[in-house]
């Protein structure tokens, strides 16, 4: 996800929430995200199945996260096993 200077503020106020609240779901493996550069971040997840990541993309939509950050480029890719 690439954060424009201007909200980096509010991005790394609103994070560490986002983070416990992605970790506390049923069906998350691990959820963790780094900024690897100033307003870039990379984040790497894994639920047990497509269905707990269904349920993490329908609660993070709903979420004070989303608000912050729903207007942000992100780049990614799913995969299954």
């Amino acid at each position: 996800m690439i954060c424009p200077s201007e909200d980096l503020e509010v991005t790394r106020a609103a994070l560490t929430e986002h983070i416990r609240l992605s970790r506390a779901e049923p069906g998350c493996l691990s959820f963790d995200v780094t900024e690897t550069a100033p307003g870039e971040f990379s984040v790497s997840e894994r639920f047990v199945d497509r269905a707990a990541f269904d349920a993490h993309q329908t609660r993070t939509r709903a979420s004070e996260w989303w608000r912050v950050t729903s207007h942000m480029p992100r780049h990614f890719e799913i995969t299954e096993e």
